[in-house]
């Protein structure tokens, strides 16, 4: 898919081959809410590129409206917005389902997590009335990470459970003699457990 943006013509997802990418759609230009947003972002894209993830934002603005915004964004705000933004004609929006009903051409806050494999592993929206919150999305992007390298499962609010903490979830067995099996480690100490289906360990970076 060729987009055009204000770093030039790119190809999706040929342009983020081998990382992780975020790509976040927004109303409109020059708007209250998503000048916010587009600050949270920039403020975390250090985060992010830590991680191997690149940003890429999308509207339905054409790309001189994407360039004064983002002038008006550094002379007023003090922030140099570092990523691309798709500059789209409604052609993206509408091939991924990014049109907010009713409301003409703007585009509802979607954020789509792309995986260096170029598979979408999360799809988030928001309604216009409510700005994302990008910590949220940074640790979305770090559980995929650890869950695909370490083959666990994140607890809710990780890495600060209510139960467990920043430990993580090991997948429950599959079988009888697996989940016989692991009463008996815990018992060794390999790991935790509140019952056989539910255990837990540090993660051993």
């Amino acid at each position: 898919m060729r987009v055009q943006t204000t770093h030039g013509v790119l190809e999706l997802p040929k342009a983020f081959a081998g990382k992780w990418f975020v790509l976040f759609s927004h109303p409109a230009d020059f708007t209250p809410v998503c000048t916010t947003e587009f600050v949270a972002f920039q403020k975390k894209y250090d985060k992010f590129r830590a991680m191997n993830c690149e940003l890429i934002g999308l509207s339905v603005d054409q790309v001189f409206s994407h360039i004064k915004w983002e002038e008006w964004i550094r002379e007023r705000l003090g922030v140099e917005i570092e990523f691309p933004i798709i500059a789209d004609t409604g052609d993206v929006a509408n091939r991924l389902g990014l049109i907010h009903p009713g409301k003409g051409t703007n585009t509802v806050r979607a954020v789509f997590v792309v995986d260096p494999g170029s598979k979408v592993r999360v799809i988030l929206y928001y309604p216009q009335e409510l700005g994302r919150n990008v910590d949220e999305i940074v640790r979305i992007v770090e559980a995929l990470q650890v869950s695909d390298k370490y083959g666990v499962a994140m607890p809710a609010n990780w890495p600060n459970n209510e139960l467990i903490g920043d430990k993580v979830i090991i997948p429950p067995p599959r079988d009888v003699k697996t989940a016989r099996e692991r009463l008996e480690k815990a018992k060794a100490g390999e790991f935790e457990c509140f019952d056989w289906w539910l255990c837990y360990k540090k993660l051993q970076k």
